[in-house]
């Protein structure tokens, strides 16, 4: 008698279980503790990644890798660089937040009379890595820009 009674209640508590936890009430948690951790990672994410932060102040390239160290002045739609004795001005125009256009104001040769399109690839908290392209030409560069001020 005693296995029998221990078999039934076994048999309430599965179905007892098996009522509680269906596939559509597993669903349902699942869809709603995915969407609590989506909103808790894009929320990290935008404060982080918001790249309005670099269309303003004064940055830096280090020396290094095919760059020179070169500090850069940005306001408005000017862009101020110094590299080595050589001072540029340069027109800067924004596409959208991670795609921007370069022309020199006052080019000294052909080269420079080309603009050059940077794409941010990622954003850092006082730094983004960029891709330099020049004209429609397959030159492109990599480096990465920190922000001094």
């Amino acid at each position: 008698m005693m296995k029998k009674e221990k078999r039934e209640k076994r048999k309430e508590v599965f179905h007892f279980l098996n009522n509680k936890f269906t596939k559509n009430n597993l669903c349902s948690w699942f869809f709603i503790l995915s969407s609590c951790f989506f909103v808790l990672v894009s929320c990290k994410s935008a404060s982080e990644g918001n790249p309005d932060r670099f269309k303003y102040g004064v940055f830096e390239i280090p020396a290094g890798e095919g760059f020179v160290k070169e500090t850069i002045i940005r306001k408005d739609s000017i862009q101020i660089s110094k590299h080595g004795d050589e001072i540029d001005t340069l027109s800067i125009k924004w596409k959208n937040n991670f795609f921007y256009t370069l022309r020199y104001i006052n080019p000294k040769n052909d080269l420079e009379k080309d603009p050059m399109y940077i794409q941010i690839n990622r954003v850092k908290k006082d730094s983004y890595d960029f891709t330099v392209k020049i004209g429609f030409s397959n030159f492109s560069k990599k480096g990465t820009i920190y922000k001094v001020e």
